[in-house]
């Protein structure tokens, strides 16, 4: 079959599904530079590198593109679910059953990258009592001019933002790098500086990454701690030089402040600046110039930081009311600064951003730069568990430990962040319920949503874990699940009892885990009334039954007594 004209979606489709059926990593990064190479629009190179990259300034939510599938192409809600189940990612399931559109006329067009993401770009735009339908109408437009079956796929795939064909953000900078013959060190520095590698691929190829400023109001990616096994002999600490904080119990929050604009940014990269009024008023009075701070929002009463349970009601609303900003004061604990007005301090020591961090003079009520000491080379296992229980006395969850000559590494769990926790209770759960996984995952059940006995006696779900499992395990228990999915009506008396989605298969209740988890809040997401925070499975527990896994009175007993793991 003749290759799709190189600047179409259904070449960017070729080539994305010949990247994901490629197991090596230096073939990927080929395959990628060679279609890189190809695209000499500005708008669909840019485009094209952003949608390998999952780099979308709108998301579109599965019912949306459901609704606009069966307008266009006649989708019945029974053909759908049983595709999704055989094939777990919505882009395949959708994409079988295209065919060609009734009522498009004149409105149907030759997709490329740049023409879908001008779509994209409107979608994102649209707003007000229409914005929904608005949306749903240029899917239409994008799923309608859909050729072929991998087109869809891809398209459906970009549109909800899960490309997941095994390009890791670095792969995509190497192939950036190789398709323009630039140096891959320059590459990254312009992409960590830009947030867009759209605009980075564009200044690759015009020789012009020098050029590309710091994109104020564009998250970037945090830098993560490692574990430290607690009561161990600590021997990470032995060498080098480490600074001590204590590690809060909140919410990770990046802020950028340029000019007289405050955005906050959480983990996830989403924009949370109108939950913390007071955080944005306090930065924007607080710094002169420019600067991107990194840190945690915490509950405070006083000088005491409260536990995180005490933060959800202002977890729960984007639109805080004045008297809950007054129930629930907050304060910005920052621990590290990436910018300041023009310069990027990525590079820098972390003893280097301390100073430029303390410079910055925050120190009131709601800003506060984070307390820290040098660790003694000759401290003992004594003498940190003494810090320990200290840092847990003030109401924090551990300690964690900086190596002051380490640059900020964005998204990376490296040696250089430490973090010590006491592990304490987890919970015995039973599977209920299994979703395909997505990515490397896509053929294997690796999604597990879990319950535990409720006061009825019936299982009640808590939670949903997507790791912890070997890959040997999760191919194994497939097997097992797949040969014990509930049959018709049981399984939709499970999907009704339970509250599941139409993407979760329900399976019979045999299969107990152990889960670890963060903290116990309440949450209107399951029945049960609870959720964990950062669930994740710690084993396989084949030597307990069913019946032996841990009760709702239970849960109810951790949350009361606020125990964090």
């Amino acid at each position: 079959m003749p290759l799709a004209t190189r600047t179409t979606m259904k070449r960017f489709a070729e080539v994305a599904e010949a990247i994901a059926n490629e197991p090596g990593k230096l073939a990927k990064t080929a395959l990628l530079a060679s279609y890189l190479r190809s695209l000499e629009d500005d708008d669909d190179l840019a485009a094209a590198a952003r949608f390998f990259g999952s780099a979308l300034s709108v998301s579109v939510g599965s019912a949306t593109i459901v609704a606009a599938a069966k307008a266009v192409w006649g989708v019945r809600e029974d053909a759908l679910s049983a595709s999704y189940r055989r094939s777990g990612d919505l882009g395949t399931a959708l994409s079988q059953h295209l065919r060609p559109p009734h009522d498009l006329g004149l409105f149907r067009m030759t997709l490329t990258p740049g023409s879908l993401m001008r779509l994209c770009d409107e979608m994102a735009g649209a707003s007000g009592k229409a914005a929904n339908r608005r949306r749903r109408i240029l899917v239409e437009r994008a799923l309608g001019s859909c050729e072929t079956q991998l087109e869809a796929k891809y398209s459906i795939k970009i549109l909800t933002g899960d490309l997941r064909i095994g390009l890791r953000e670095g792969l995509i900078l190497e192939a950036i790098a190789a398709a323009f013959d630039a140096p891959v060190d320059d590459v990254r520095r312009a992409a960590t500086a830009a947030r867009d590698v759209g605009v980075v691929t564009v200044a690759a190829r015009d020789r012009q990454l020098a050029r590309v400023e710091i994109a104020y109001g564009s998250p970037i990616a945090f830098m993560l701690a490692s574990p430290l096994a607690f009561g161990s002999e600590y021997r990470e600490l032995r060498t080098q030089s480490w600074l001590v904080e204590d590690k809060y119990d909140g919410v990770r929050i990046q802020a950028h402040k340029h000019g007289d604009h405050v955005r906050l940014f959480s983990r996830r990269m989403n924009e949370t600046g109108a939950a913390w009024p007071e955080i944005t008023a306090a930065l924007r009075e607080a710094i002169r110039g420019d600067a991107i701070l990194d840190g945690e929002i915490v509950a405070v009463r006083g000088e005491a930081v409260l536990p995180f349970r005490e933060l959800q009601t202002r977890l729960q609303r984007k639109d805080p009311t004045p008297e809950l900003l007054s129930a629930v004061p907050v304060s910005y604990v920052v621990f590290d600064c990436l910018a300041r007005n023009r310069e990027f301090l990525l590079d820098r020591p972390l003893e280097n951003r301390r100073k430029i961090l303390a410079d910055l003079q925050l120190d009131g009520s709601i800003l506060r730069v984070v307390p820290w000491s040098v660790l003694e080379s000759e401290a003992t296992q004594e003498d940190i568990a003494e810090r320990f229980e200290a840092a847990r006395a003030r109401g924090n969850e551990g300690l964690l430990f900086k190596r002051t000559d380490c640059p900020y590494v964005p998204g990376k769990r490296g040696k250089a962040w430490l973090k010590l926790k006491r592990e304490l209770d987890t919970l015995d759960a039973v599977v209920v319920a299994v979703e395909w996984g997505h990515g490397k995952r896509a053929q294997v059940l690796s999604d597990y949503t879990f319950a535990v006995r409720g006061d009825d006696g019936e299982p009640v779900v808590i939670g949903k874990a997507y790791s912890g499992l070997t890959d040997a395990e999760i191919a194994e228990m497939t097997g097992w699940f797949e040969r014990h999915r509930l049959p018709e009506p049981k399984a939709q008396r499970a999907y009704d009892r339970l509250g599941l989605s139409r993407w979760e298969i329900p399976v019979e209740p045999q299969v107990v885990v152990e889960i670890a988890f963060d903290v116990v809040h309440h949450s209107d997401l399951h029945k049960s009334g609870f959720a964990l925070r950062f669930p994740r499975i710690v084993r396989l527990r084949p030597d307990k039954l069913p019946d032996q896994i841990d009760t709702l009175a239970r849960v109810r007993e951790i949350y009361e007594s606020g125990i964090r793991a």
